[in-house]
């Protein structure tokens, strides 16, 4: 049985090249006609498929937050039925999460340049999907750390999630150590900074020594 992923729809190429050239060059530094060039098709043809660049932005910014929380959920879920406990669903929620950080690179600078750019109706939106994915962790988080406050847990959550979107900056993607060791790396970084948060020793577990 084949293991490959569909090829993406022409309007998924579209959002991936557009994704690209606004954090290349900024909203504003794009047209439609080489958003176009860069699928193949006329500037105009794209129309048929997004009503304008606002609608490509809106599309990216509040589909990515969508998709983060969907998933968060969906890893929480299938770690809760495999009869994992907390720690597993926080490793899965973070290995989640390094995923998106390595391969949607480009929208993690959209979102930190472009958010304002949205209509209030979308970035309301996008902040009440955040809200919700941020919530997710925090109530992992606390199942391994109990003795963390909800307030740290929050700020700790946070926290990791600016270390993890930090990738845009990381340098080129050649000048990183490559994928699977950079995701490791992340990986204990989150799990770190959460133990530290709680005062403990690094383990997922919550059963490290305390500071």
């Amino acid at each position: 049985m084949s293991t490959h992923a569909p090829a993406p729809t022409r309007r998924e190429q579209i959002l991936r090249e557009a994704a690209r050239l606004f954090a290349e060059r900024g909203f504003h530094g794009v047209g439609v006609d080489e958003i176009g060039a860069a699928v193949g098709i006329s500037g105009p043809g794209l129309y048929r498929h997004f009503a304008g660049k606002d609608a490509m932005l809106a599309e990216l910014l509040v589909g990515i937050s969508g998709r983060l929380l969907t998933g968060g959920k969906r890893r929480a879920a299938e770690a809760t039925a495999a009869g994992d406990g907390p720690a597993a669903v926080l490793d899965s929620l973070i290995e989640g999460h390094i995923d998106f950080a390595l391969d949607d690179r480009p929208l993690i600078t959209l979102h930190d340049r472009e958010l304002d750019r949205l209509r209030d109706s979308d970035r309301k939106l996008v902040r009440q999907l955040q809200r919700q994915y941020v919530e997710l962790w925090v109530e992992v988080v606390r199942q391994v750390y109990p003795a963390l406050a909800e307030a740290e847990a929050r700020a700790a959550v946070h926290a990791v999630f600016g270390l993890l979107n930090s990738t845009p900056h990381l340098g080129r993607p050649g000048a990183l150590p490559g994928r699977g060791a950079t995701a490791d790396l992340l990986h204990r970084l989150a799990l770190g900074a959460f133990a530290a948060a709680a005062g403990v020793g690094p383990g997922a577990d919550g059963s490290g020594q305390r500071y």
